[in-house]
């Protein structure tokens, strides 16, 4: 009784622990999106209360871009014609965000990624964790 008892636990932590694929993240991450915190170090978080930009991105097969958007309280958002070109490759077995402008481009590797929330870590060792963006309108 207690071998299936402990075979039960163990099945359950291990499928509870399993990361998704770096194919099925990438399906997550077309939307809009805020900035929930950002772990400069092991000692240092920063909180995001209010977002007065949010991100939208959105992927074609492994070719995206990201857009920076202010919200406007009748729901509607301005921005620019600015945007950050995309790659999304997988290597190494994890999905990696391959970003470029006309000034810079860089690389975030993607740890999880769901319908309501994703996390990336950049190449500075930065962990940002991003959360579905509502409307106050929706509320």
């Amino acid at each position: 009784m207690n071998k299936k008892i402990l075979f039960f636990l163990l099945g359950t932590v291990l499928l509870g622990c399993q990361q998704r694929s770096p194919e099925q993240q990438l399906k997550y991450l077309t939307g809009y999106w805020e900035i929930d915190r950002v772990e400069v170090s092991k000692d240092s978080v920063i909180n995001y209360k209010i977002n007065a930009v949010v991100d939208y991105m959105e992927f074609d097969g492994n070719k995206g871009f990201r857009k920076k958007l202010k919200p406007q309280f009748d729901g509607s958002f301005k921005t620019s014609d600015n945007k950050e070109e995309i790659i999304a490759k997988i290597e190494d077995d994890s999905l990696r965000l391959y970003y470029k402008t006309p000034f810079d481009q860089w690389r975030e590797t993607v740890i999880s990624a769901e319908e309501e929330k994703f996390s990336v870590i950049n190449q500075d060792g930065k962990i940002y964790y991003y959360t579905k963006f509502t409307s106050l309108l929706n509320e």
